[in-house]
């Protein structure tokens, strides 16, 4: 399996800025390295992290098609899975040369996984797998499901660590160039609530055009990333810099 674990593939979260590409963003060599790995005529298929919303789901599906066209990457088939037909495509998933983990709220997303055993029906996987945001969070055996939304991170019942995918062993922050300076119910996103569930744990914090590359081989961070870990927060790679990560690659 060739992994991309992506904040942004496509934009820049919280930004109205024009961007200077079209397609996928192709800093720090996302691109080329998708290329390298692509089957011509690719089967495609997009996750959804919202299963019941089929309109934005429908919609979404059509850009990414569009996407791929100005990337380049040949696709025969984009499909969609959600709610109305989630088993069924789960089953098929051997079938996609490429699958898209979509974006959203982390743990509606792992609900939906759960639901159509996506876990199970990615074991023996040989294509590619992008993950967006959400979508890279649950790619995680344990997955840290940073609160998100009003509530989350002063209820005693929300779950912070749950069971994901097991793709990798590595847990991936999105957007930390958008959400840094965030404040949650009265607390410090960062400092005050991801930095304290650091403690007995590892997180790797990326900004949009970053991205985790993980092969049969080899697992590295390439761009802008951040290691959290025992409560602090240290650089470990910079804008055209790749950084190897140790420990054993799924």
């Amino acid at each position: 399996m060739k992994l991309f674990l992506t904040s942004s593939p496509i934009g820049i979260y919280r930004s109205e800025e024009p961007l200077d590409y079209v397609g996928f963003n192709p800093k720090n060599g996302m691109v080329d390295e998708l290329k390298k790995y692509w089957p011509e005529d690719a089967r495609c298929m997009l996750i959804s992290a919202f299963p019941d919303d089929y309109e934005i789901n429908d919609r979404m599906r059509e850009d990414f098609e569009g996407i791929l066209e100005d990337t380049g990457l040949s696709c025969s088939c984009m499909d969609i899975c959600d709610s109305r037909n989630g088993k069924e495509k789960a089953d098929a998933l051997h079938s996609y040369d490429f699958i898209i983990l979509g974006g959203g709220h982390v743990p509606t997303e792992n609900e939906f996984f759960k639901t159509i055993n996506l876990a199970d029906r990615f074991r023996g996987y040989q294509g590619i797998v992008m993950g967006i945001s959400a979508g890279t969070m649950n790619c995680a055996r344990i997955v840290y499901a940073q609160p998100e939304m009003p509530g989350e991170a002063t209820d005693p019942s929300y779950q912070r660590f749950i069971p994901g995918l097991a793709l990798t062993e590595y847990n991936v922050l999105p957007h930390y160039n958008a959400v840094k300076y965030d404040y949650l119910d009265g607390m410090r996103l960062m400092e005050d609530i991801t930095y304290p569930d650091s403690m007995g744990h590892t997180f790797y914090a990326i900004v949009d055009g970053s991205y985790l590359l993980q092969t049969e081989d080899f697992a590295e961070i390439r761009g802008e990333a951040y290691q959290i870990r025992e409560g602090e927060i240290r650089q470990i790679g910079k804008e055209g810099a790749i950084y190897r990560l140790n420990g054993r690659n799924i």
